[in-house]
């Protein structure tokens, strides 16, 4: 059965955008009586009933809801530095999307190769990865911040910076515990310098490590992800 997106959602009719009544028209061919899977991105999935197929504004309406479905009992919160090559970094936030993940930062960093995003193109990337993993929730996408106003402003205290350099570093496996919130630091291409992970320690981050092997950016990003869902299963 078909899955569309659509936000703010309210009563017993649903209004499609145009992009979303012209893909159920005008490329799947629905007409009306069709049923169709609606999510909100807010824990809101939806039936619903296709009563005008008009391709430019489509009208729905719900059969029945499911709030808060598939709702998670732990928030999951990665910040990490936007590749050189954005189509890895898209890769992250598709892959990140599907295994479950609650808030994405993109972060600016000294080694930062990548200094300008466009979010409503990630948002995209975004949405269709959640209706094409069958989810409610559409993670939370944060502007561009720098990682030193990140660091000083967290207020969680289960905050991880993961990085390359030798150290005592434990692994994200290890420290996290089940059902807790935490926060996720994965830097650019070039790593963290030091000044920066020095800054994290000040304010309370706890130095991780993802494993033996040296990891690109989204890799790590993914790797960490996939590690606390794993353990909060």
């Amino acid at each position: 059965m078909p899955l569309f997106y659509i936000p703010d959602i309210s009563g017993e009719k649903i209004t499609p955008s145009s992009a979303e009544s012209k893909h159920m028209v005008k490329v799947l061919r629905l007409s009306e009586g069709d049923i169709v899977q609606v999510v909100d991105g807010k824990g809101g999935f939806y039936q619903a009933e296709i009563r005008d197929a008009n391709p430019r504004k489509c009208v729905l309406s719900i059969l029945n809801s499911e709030q808060k479905s598939g709702k998670r009992d732990f928030w999951l919160h990665i910040a990490i530095a936007p590749t050189k090559n954005i189509d890895r970094f898209e890769w992250f936030l598709e892959k990140a999307t599907e295994l479950g993940i609650d808030e994405i930062t993109p972060i600016l960093t000294a080694r930062s190769e990548r200094k300008i995003i466009k979010p409503e193109r990630l948002q995209k990337v975004m949405i269709a990865a959640m209706k094409q993993s069958l989810k409610a929730y559409l993670p939370k996408l944060n502007p561009l911040t720098p990682v030193a106003d990140l660091i000083k402003s967290e207020k969680n205290p289960n905050k991880f910076i993961a990085h390359c350099m030798e150290g005592n570093k434990r692994h994200l496996k290890d420290v996290i515990n089940r059902k807790e919130n935490c926060l996720v630091l994965i830097g650019p291409e070039g790593d963290f310098n030091e000044e920066e992970i020095e800054l994290a320690n000040k304010f309370g981050f706890t130095e991780i490590s993802l494993g033996n092997a040296r990891l690109r950016t989204e890799t790590a990003g993914v790797a960490a992800c996939h590690i606390v869902n794993l353990v909060n299963e």
